[in-house]
């Protein structure tokens, strides 16, 4: 079978970790650290070089004690834990990375909204908007906000987000998953990934249905851990809609592999964490057999 990806590249003996791309997960929120913990450890376990959780200063300690392998970085909030405005002059470091995610737990707050204007506006690299990100994009009306060639938007909404995101019922949304999804990636010149049973991704032109994935990744995390694979292909340097056709597939193979061992019930985000290793072995191991 022949994959949008193509022929997955191996890793040479003289890479080194910037080889592979730097990755800045930016989320977060009290209560809601899970969401960039989950975003920043897929990254890290789909193969980019380097990570950094950027989030909110009142729960970096929190992020930090999850996963040792990704660094992290604290945003100034208000008594409450709340971002601020000053959190936006992260923004001036953001030209040193390869790929950017912005959403995973981020909030409805005023200064989360103006941090995902100000990155949008000043990344020359692909970002990831996912979650909060998109009900803020979808506030403040970023959506149709024109980015240089270079950096790539992803969009990666369920269907209830990208309801919103239309101003269209969800039973439409479901109705019409991809001629939706076509018709939007195409007029805001960005990749879409409508999540759900056959997850589609799309550019407006070309068209992935995604085969793998299961009812047990119907679990709170299950989009943030995709956000993080997305957003490590996208880092890697890999063309920006097979890069996201590939994260996709890969996600849905890991929770398929877990789902096998645990079952779809007792499935669990983090769980696809411990099984982004093995899916990737098998890609690795169908690539092989592909070339014999």
């Amino acid at each position: 079978m022949k994959h949008p990806w193509g022929t997955l590249q191996h890793r040479q003996p003289d890479s080194h970790k910037g080889t592979y791309g730097r990755v800045a997960v930016i989320g977060g929120s009290t209560g809601m650290s899970g969401a960039v913990c989950l975003s920043a450890t897929a990254a890290l376990r789909s193969g980019a070089g380097l990570v950094t959780a950027v989030v909110p200063q009142s729960i970096q300690a929190i992020v930090a004690s999850y996963e040792p392998s990704y660094m992290s970085v604290g945003l100034p909030c208000d008594s409450d834990g709340a971002l601020v405005d000053s959190c936006v002059d992260w923004v001036s470091q953001i030209q040193s990375f390869n790929a950017v995610a912005i959403g995973p737990g981020l909030g409805a707050g005023v200064p989360a909204g103006r941090l995902l204007a100000e990155v949008l506006r000043s990344a020359r690299c692909p970002v990831v908007v996912d979650a909060d990100g998109l009900n803020q994009a979808t506030r403040l009306g970023l959506l149709m906000q024109h980015r240089s060639p270079e950096a790539t938007t992803v969009l990666t909404p369920h269907p209830g987000e990208f309801a919103r995101m239309l101003g269209r019922p969800v039973a439409e949304v479901q109705s019409r998953r991809q001629e939706l999804a076509v018709e939007f990636a195409g007029r805001c010149g960005m990749i879409v990934v409508l999540k759900g049973h056959q997850t589609i991704v799309t550019n407006g032109q070309e068209v992935y249905v995604n085969s793998t994935g299961n009812p047990g990744m119907a679990t709170g995390g299950s989009g943030d851990v995709l956000t993080g694979i997305v957003a490590a292909q996208l880092a890697s340097g890999m063309p920006p809609f097979a890069a996201t056709c590939l994260a996709v597939h890969i996600h849905g193979l890991a929770g398929d592999l877990a789902a096998e061992r645990l079952s779809q019930r007792g499935l669990i985000a983090s769980d696809l964490l411990d099984y982004l290793g093995p899916a990737w072995r098998r890609l690795d191991v169908e690539a092989a057999d592909s070339r014999l």
